[in-house]
């Protein structure tokens, strides 16, 4: 669609915050036969003493797995989002929801390395990074987070919130699609610029023998269906160390101004603030998520702590995606970012 013959877009997936902000459906709160089928399987995992990652046939749980199947067919194919409620976190110790969450995470999909740590299941906490640091990720900070995708397109993002923030630390959520129709709208001759590819910094963890940046647009389409990618500005802003050439051009850079402040709009975000135990889903390529700052407590055991996951789905079940994101994806296929000596 890159040839400037653009059409406003409809679907579940396109939505306006007012619409669903105060509805549930979006919530899915487990059955009290789910919350026992997924003890019975932590426990079973105590028991033959395994440790992340086990494999799915060790988590044994089909009444929770078929509800999470629900949910999955909502975040795949309904809004693109979901939170999983219920799950009785103080009655767990942290590493008992590590491993409730990765036997859920296993059932939805294939999690894969989110980092050249070669983290599956990673932590989401202020490790004190500088932003200014060009291979520090904005995960690792307590700063606010403008609205994005995740760095690598898997399909779905998951987040188990083990301890919540002091204050702050606000979700945000907005339908990519829902942008792209406001752009349409408003400016439309962004979107030729959106279709095109954009430089993109590794920050460091790039592949061996690729280059320590990557080019891609950030709207795509395939069969009829939109995808975004538009990873966290400073990945853009960072490739001008790189050399002129690999700068954002200055339609490139009012096109991202654009972007985040359509997706700024309250009238058409979504707001949450995660109680501990809730998992997210965010289907990664029809969402943009947000995090504001938040002000963490001072003892350590109480620090905002999130465990996350990027899941890839099964061929039949992931989005088509077009042919200039297949280079990303293929390393979502193949595990992920690939683990670096430090």
């Amino acid at each position: 669609m890159s040839d400037g013959n653009f059409s406003k877009l409809t679907g579940p997936n396109v939505w306006v915050g007012p619409d669903i902000q105060n509805s549930d459906n979006w919530i899915h709160l487990l059955s009290q036969e789910a919350i026992e089928d997924l003890d019975r399987a932590l426990n079973s995992i105590l028991d033959k003493n395994l440790s992340i990652p086990f494999g799915k046939e060790d988590f044994s749980a089909p009444i929770a797995v078929s509800e999470l199947n629900n949910v999955i067919g909502d975040v795949r194919h309904g809004v693109g989002f979901s939170i999983i409620r219920g799950i009785p976190r103080d009655q767990y110790t942290d590493e008992e929801c590590e491993i409730l969450y990765w036997g859920i995470g296993i059932h939805i999909g294939q999690p894969v390395s989110q980092n050249a740590r070669g983290h599956l299941l990673g932590h989401v906490i202020d490790e004190g990074r500088d932003k200014a640091d060009p291979t520090a990720r904005n995960y690792q900070t307590a700063r606010r987070m403008d609205f994005h995708c995740d760095l690598l397109p898997v399909d779905v993002l998951g987040l188990f919130c083990l301890h919540q923030a002091k204050s702050g630390g606000t979700s945000h959520l907005i339908s990519s699609m829902t942008v792209h129709n406001v752009i349409y709208e408003e400016r439309p001759e962004l979107l030729d610029v959106l279709y095109k590819p954009f430089y993109m910094d590794w920050r460091g963890e790039e592949p061996k023998g690729e280059h320590p940046w990557f080019s891609i647009p950030l709207f795509s389409e395939k069969d009829g269906y939109i995808s975004s990618r538009f990873t966290s500005r400073n990945y853009c802003e960072s490739c001008a160390r790189f050399g002129d050439e690999y700068t954002l051009t200055e339609i490139q850079s009012e096109a991202l101004d654009v972007v985040q402040e359509i997706s700024n709009r309250e009238e058409l975000r979504v707001s949450m603030r995660m109680e501990d135990g809730d998992i997210q889903l965010v289907n990664n390529h029809v969402t943009l998520h947000a995090r504001d700052a938040y002000e963490d407590y001072e003892e350590s055991d109480f620090k905002r702590h999130l465990l996350r996951m990027w899941i890839g789905l099964s061929d039949d079940k992931r989005r088509p995606l077009a042919s200039s994101i297949d280079g990303r994806y293929s390393l979502v296929k193949n595990g992920g970012i690939p683990i670096k000596k430090v």
